[in-house]
């Protein structure tokens, strides 16, 4: 873990504190922010909002407005991104700034639908645990692939979430929409994060997101794979902490 901490500004000097929303990604629990929660809560009260309990991203982006202060930040990694964009489209008003981590406004290729579908019917014959960790593989930056620590937390996040929510969660991601055609409406605050070695929504595609949302900024972490917030956490901190106070 980098250990290099953000510098934060006091609580008592915060005179607006808007709330944030923090989303999730695919098998991901409230432990993906964990190294971000007390940084960001020091600017305002955070909701770790549940996207485990229908396989619809319009009715979990629903569920989860109705659980939101009226007013927030919202931050989403992964499939956390793709709630947002569902978000954005209800209730853009509600988002007083938007954070899309290693995320893509892109729909599902076949192939990756296909290999969804596989994953799929190996958890349903017990190979849960299996997957979960050739998705961590292809998840983390290759130096990281031999980190046991690194890979127990994901594994915990997976037994936390369990493999009926996977199988709702795969269902929302696979049946989602492009929504890189409301990028440009999008007029709120916008930080677009990724790692430079994610392979799984490259930098390229942030860039696409950065390009296309008015006045974006983007943050490449260095030597970092699809789970910044995990794996580079103080550096993903710190651009969440610049980025939310200019």
């Amino acid at each position: 873990m980098d250990q290099s901490q953000p510098k934060v500004p006091d609580r008592s000097e915060q005179v607006d504190q808007i709330p944030t929303v923090l989303i999730p990604g695919l098998l991901c629990s409230p432990l993906l922010y964990a190294e971000q929660l007390p940084d960001l809560w020091r600017l305002g009260p955070v909701t770790l909002a549940n996207h485990c309990h229908a396989g619809d991203l319009t009715e979990l982006a629903r569920s989860i407005l109705a659980g939101s202060p009226p007013r927030f930040t919202l931050v989403g990694l992964s499939m956390g991104g793709y709630l947002a964009f569902e978000i954005m489209r209800q209730a853009a008003h509600r988002v007083d700034r938007l954070a899309l981590l290693d995320t893509t406004a892109r729909a599902d290729s076949p192939e990756r639908r296909a290999r969804r579908h596989d994953q799929l019917r190996r958890v349903g014959t017990g190979q849960f645990h299996a997957v979960v960790d050739e998705l961590y593989d292809g998840w983390v930056h290759p130096a990281r692939v031999a980190d046991a620590q690194l890979r127990q937390l994901v594994r915990q996040m997976a037994d936390e979430t369990g493999p009926d929510a996977f199988g709702r969660q795969q269902a929302a991601i696979m049946n989602r929409p492009d929504s890189r055609d409301g990028l440009a409406a999008i007029d709120c605050p916008t930080l677009v994060l990724v790692g430079a070695q994610d392979t799984v929504t490259p930098v390229e595609q942030a860039r696409e997101l950065a390009d296309a949302i008015p006045d974006a900024r983007l943050a490449v972490i260095p030597d970092c794979g699809h789970l910044s917030t995990l794996e580079r956490p103080a550096a993903a901190t710190r651009a969440l902490i610049d980025w939310l106070t200019p």
